[in-house]
């Protein structure tokens, strides 16, 4: 009997193969975004890794000051070596070659029309000396090297990206001053260039205009003899130049750092994309449920023969979890292979935007098609599994009755108990996350809320149908006559497959809610907080962290009809209270007119005491945890200069959230404390207009002294607003289209229940074409159904997803976001499009209905 049954499972799979498709195309898509996402962050990662291996020598000789191998672009010059260590790293025992090298990241590079030759995707801009370790990783395929300091040649894809050629003038902005020159050669990667553009010039012309500083290097790249391990090398050159006093690392170490970096920054894509995928299949679990749900519900009759001849339960369940598994199986092959597309689409979405990623890196992991199979075939089949046991409950007399529905049009008393109390259980602690003091707990408050309302929310779908189908039913469907009133009788026939459905997209809905009152408050809040405290007409900074140079500083300074230019640097310093605790932490280093710009609010003191001689300011979070006081002294041993007592001449109240907890000092004092090669250059610069100046005229004056340094972003208040605003909503807008997925998928849900739904009322649907229905009522009868699902399913997602993003708000509040705003028009214009989405949803359905042979239709089972 168990062979019979296992054949008439595939028999019934292949029977059913239409009305299982769109469940298939949800298993398909969810497992192509895991398995898509881990070939291409598995790509990247090899990319990355094969770059780093070709271009690490045997040895790399640093200062020890270069930490990590991190430039500390603040500074504008990367930390150097005196070049006579390159001599004496050459003459250690097993070295082969020892070769000066001269890179740094603190450069722009422009072009002769005055535009970015940067890379747009965030990868840096790199200057450096042309050397035979480049040739590694690099061929000269046009032109040839950089012979004098008029001479540079650039990567053949930053030439190709910007249309550069052999005789083009490029200029070099660093903190020496502009480089002007010709390009001579163009210089092609042997392996993947990830997205960095790369500038060479000779070695002399980098040592002078990059280090300022003939004869210095970056860093000493050393070859090893044959024979020699790279471990040994090491320890021979530690032992020449002594083990403490560089920064040694063999090309392994080198390796791992660099793809330490890079790694964290993949993970993190990684698993945020997962995240999304993992959405995906919760939304998707609903259509599998809802689709088995319907497929046991049709086949009631032909499961109760099955029962009548000698299938027990265990085989009829086993029947439908075969199917089941056949399902997963079919969908997650076929999304394993729609992930390697999706990976070399994203691949191509990132050559597109600058950061080349080549084919022939594809990686794919045996792991990957595995992970894929096994999460689609488990999800598929523990979706399935409540119909199947549902299914092995069907008695043999079943065979004797009607094929249909199940009658469920009421939700269980346990389900709707449990339904209340998990959505209250879930309010309260949304209520708690609101009313927390502190972020720790209120976000674990807040992380419980959101679980317990989401499943309470989904428990007491059915419930729900029942009065809100109805409320929304006298606004949108009964305008519609008895069509409408039968498109709402349909929707309230099983309020479980109804809740269920709508469920679906509930998910995806609640998170936009959510997302968009937390990215509209944020930006409400900042936008209040710029008008409550900044008085600077104008604010200068780099979008890609570049510091000011000295230069662009200069050209502010020298403008005409500005009042005053306060720069804002920060100077990494361990300060210690007379308590004895120590902290590491940056302080706010900036001219006296800082107090003007930025309007803080004190607790004790006045902002400009904290300018004075020795004199500093401290945050009241930090005053009240250490019971420190006006005229205490702390102890400040500043990174890379000396070690003083500060008196505290003032305290910033942490009530808002600009420069919140910052420490002050004057600008002359950062510079009496820490030497002039080690002090950061400002990463921002604050103007304002003489009085009487017109605004207008002052902002183009700002505008104008830096056109020539296209690195830095000129704003006035009005336009640094809309920049906040620009970067919340392009954050938002790729978040709503990783949801779009699960949204795709619950569309899918929509469509399939109604496709189902109208197999299910095939002999209904008859009966009433031949009482008088139209074809067009029909069809109009099955839309309206699928609009009232949609709008009760986006309210329900819509109304959680507010309750969520209000709670969130509120813990951002602790942080000084305190302005609540909700972004009605979003909102409402969610709703109106999820009325569409149903009009979509239910076109194919509607068609097939339409179609229908009348006398057939009533002669069906």
């Amino acid at each position: 009997m168990s062979g019979t049954v296992l054949k008439t499972s595939r028999r019934n799979f292949v029977a059913h193969k239409g009305r299982m498709a769109l469940s298939a195309v949800a298993v398909l898509l969810s497992v192509a975004f895991v398995c898509g996402t881990l070939v291409f962050t598995d790509t990247m990662n090899t990319t990355f890794d094969k770059l780093f291996a070709v271009t690490s020598s045997d040895v790399t000789v640093a200062p020890k000051a270069a930490g990590d191998g991190e430039e500390t672009p603040d500074r504008g010059r990367p930390e150097v070596l005196d070049g006579a260590v390159v001599g004496k790293v050459a003459a250690a025992e097993g070295v082969k070659s020892a070769e000066g090298g001269v890179v740094s990241m603190s450069v722009t590079v422009v072009n002769a029309e005055n535009k970015n030759m940067g890379s747009t995707t965030g990868a840096p801009t790199v200057a450096g000396n042309w050397s035979d370790n480049e040739l590694k990783s690099m061929k000269i395929t046009s032109g040839n090297a950089p012979r004098g300091p008029t001479e540079v040649m650039v990567d053949a894809d930053t030439a190709e990206k910007h249309h550069l050629k052999l005789g083009d003038e490029l200029r070099t902005i660093a903190i020496t001053g502009d480089i002007r020159a010709r390009i001579s050669g163009i210089a092609t990667f042997t392996v993947t260039n990830p997205g960095a553009a790369i500038v060479y010039f000779d070695t002399a012309t980098s040592q002078q205009a990059l280090l300022g500083s003939a004869g210095s290097f970056t860093h000493v790249n050393v070859t090893a003899k044959d024979g020699v391990s790279d471990e040994q090398l090491k320890q021979n050159i530690a032992t020449a130049v002594g083990a403490d006093t560089y920064k040694l690392q063999t090309a392994k170490e080198a390796a791992d750092a660099n793809r330490k970096d890079v790694g964290s920054f993949l993970d993190v894509m990684k698993y945020v994309m997962l995240g999304f995928a993992g959405i995906a299949f919760l939304v998707g679990i609903f259509l599998i449920f809802n689709t088995f749900s319907m497929l046991v519900a049709q086949r009631t009759r032909e499961i109760g023969l099955m029962r009548a001849i000698g299938a027990d339960s265990g085989q009829v369940l086993k029947s439908v979890v075969v199917e089941a598994f056949l399902l997963g199986v079919v969908g997650s092959l076929l999304g394993v292979g729609a992930g390697v597309g999706l990976a070399i689409g994203l691949m191509q979405l990132m050559g597109a935007m600058g950061m080349h990623l080549s084919t022939d890196d594809l990686t794919i992991a045996w792991t990957t098609p595995v992970i894929g199979i096994v999460l689609g075939v488990i999800v598929t089949v523990v979706s399935a599994f409540i119909p199947a046991r549902r299914a092995g409950k069907v008695s043999p007399m079943a065979a004797l009755r009607e094929s249909g529905t199940p009658g469920d049009k009421k939700a269980g008393v346990v389900r709707a108990v449990l339904g209340l109390v998990l959505t209250g259980t879930g309010g309260a602690a949304l209520y708690l996350a609101t009313a927390a003091e502190k972020a720790g707990p209120g976000s674990l408050w807040l992380g419980l809320g959101v679980v317990l309302t989401l499943i309470g929310f989904i428990v007491i779908g059915p419930l729900l149908a029942a009065g809100v189908v109805r409320v929304l039913s006298g606004a949108v469907l009964r305008p519609f006559g008895s069509v409408g009133r039968l498109a709402e009788r349909n929707a309230l026939r099983n309020p479980r497959r109804t809740g269920a459905t709508a469920a679906a997209l509930m998910i995806g809905l609640a998170l936009v809610a959510c997302l968009s009152v937390v990215g509209s408050s944020m930006v409400a809040s900042a936008t209040e907080e710029l008008d409550k405290s900044v008085g600077a007409d104008y604010i200068v900074n780099s979008e890609t962290g570049q510091p000011v140079l000295p230069q662009a500083e200069q050209a502010l300074r020298a403008t005409k009809g500005l009042d005053h230019v306060t720069a804002y640097r920060e100077v990494a310093a361990k300060i210690t209270a007379a308590d004895g605790s120590t902290v590491e932490e940056g302080i706010g280093a900036t001219d006296p007119t800082y107090a003007k710009d930025i309007r803080r609010k004190m607790v004790a003191g006045e902002h400009a005491a904290a300018y004075g001689k020795d004199s500093m300011s401290v945050g009241s979070q930090y005053a009240t945890a250490h019971g420190i006081g006006l005229g205490d002294e702390l102890t400040v041993a500043f990174t890379g200069g000396s070690t003083v007592k500060l008196k505290v001449a003032a305290i910033t109240s942490d009530e808002g959230n600009l420069d919140k907890g910052m420490k002050y000092i004057s600008t002359e004092a950062a510079r009496g404390h820490v030497p002039a090669d080690k002090l950061p250059l400002p990463f921002m610069l604050l103007a304002s207009a003489q009085d009487g100046q017109s605004d207008a005229a002052a902002y183009q004056s700002v505008k104008t002294a830096l056109a020539e340094y296209p690195q830095y972003m000129v704003r006035n208040q009005t336009d640094y607003k809309q920049a906040l605003k620009d970067q919340v909503g392009q954050l938002l807008n790729m978040v709503y289209g990783l949801l779009g997925l699960a949204i795709i998928v619950a569309v899918l849900g929509v469509v399939n229940t109604l496709a189902l739904s109208v197999v299910e009322r095939t002999r209904e649907i008859g009966l009433m074409r031949a009482i008088g229905l139209s074809r067009r009522q029909l069809r109009r009868m099955i839309r309206l159904e699928s609009v009232v699902i949609a709008l009760f399913g986006a309210l329900l997602g819509l109304g959680l997803g507010m309750g969520w993003g209000i709670g969130a708000q509120q813990l951002l509040a602790l942080q000084g976001l305190k302005v609540l705003e909700i972004p009605w028009p979003t909102i409402l214009g969610v709703f109106a499009a999820s009325a569409l989405v149903g009009l979509f949803a239910a076109l194919v359905p509607a068609f097939r209905a339409g179609r229908m042979n009348v006398l057939n239709a009533i002669a069906s089972e």
